[in-house]
């Protein structure tokens, strides 16, 4: 696992808010299936922003970007020019 999903699984785990144990955290799990809400959705677009120091243009603020934590990863990655 790449220390980029780790980080970002990290930040999944602290601000989802969902009700599934971290096994079922896979980098492709669907978080939206497990519960991950518009709200939660918020705060690791935040967090996220915060560990990356990075900023989601209004391109990436769709469902696509944070429905897993692959989605996420790769996002990050574009945005930081990777």
């Amino acid at each position: 696992m790449s220390d980029r999903i780790a980080l970002i699984r990290d930040i999944v785990l602290k601000h989802a808010r969902i009700a599934a144990d971290a096994a079922a955290l896979t980098p492709t799990a669907d978080l939206y299936t497990l519960g991950l809400s518009s709200m939660t959705t918020v705060h690791l677009m935040v967090a996220l922003e915060d560990q990356f120091e990075v900023e989601f243009p209004d391109r990436m603020l769709g469902r696509k970007t944070f429905q897993s934590i692959q989605a996420m990863a790769d996002a990050v990655e574009e945005l930081q020019g990777g």
